[in-house]
């Protein structure tokens, strides 16, 4: 019984949760682009390989992920310089980033997260798996995916709590009740 993979719907159904995940591991929008265009690359030369379809979203973030591992492993080998356009170019700040400042702080004190920690946390938070799945997509046990996310979110929230009370003299509030007194 050979089951056809809609690879369509499958790259509608998992492209930004697993590109969030490539993001979380590259720090690099491009590059992370770049790793799930090759995920979705090795799923369609290998979907006949897959029997059950259930278990397409947790052999996506094993491939991503084993993938990424690979490149590190070739660009230690092979190091590259890269360009940067933020020390290269002038700062431009446009309306989007500023929208995304609140983001952009979560996803770097993420990035704080011991290592150990910080890619069960990404999994689960910005990839949105399960327990199970995590721990498919990174070949531990499950306790040790409990223990993992319960230590990384001690950490993300400690991150967070230092970040908030060093930059709460920064946090301009919104005036919503005053302006709509006037």
């Amino acid at each position: 019984m050979t089951h056809e993979i809609d690879l369509e719907a499958v790259v509608g159904r998992f492209y930004t949760s697993l590109y969030r995940f490539a993001l979380s591991l590259t720090k690099n929008e491009a590059e992370a682009g770049d790793l799930t265009q090759q995920t979705f690359f090795i799923l369609a030369q290998r979907s006949h390989q897959i029997r059950d379809s259930s278990k397409v979203k947790c052999w996506l973030f094993t491939t991503l992920r084993r993938e990424f591992l690979r490149a590190l492993r070739v660009q230690s080998s092979h190091p590259h310089v890269e360009f940067r356009p933020e020390i290269h170019d002038g700062p431009s700040i446009s309306p989007d980033a500023l929208r995304a400042l609140d983001a952009k702080a979560v996803i770097d004190a993420l990035h704080q997260i011991e290592p150990t920690y910080r890619t069960a946390v990404e999994l689960f938070y910005l990839s949105e798996l399960s327990y199970k799945e995590i721990a498919q997509t990174l070949e531990i046990p499950i306790g040790t995916v409990m223990s993992r996310l319960s230590r990384g979110k001690e950490q993300l929230k400690a991150i967070l709590a230092a970040a908030i009370s060093e930059n709460s003299d920064k946090i301009i509030p919104l005036k919503r009740d005053e302006e709509a007194a006037h």
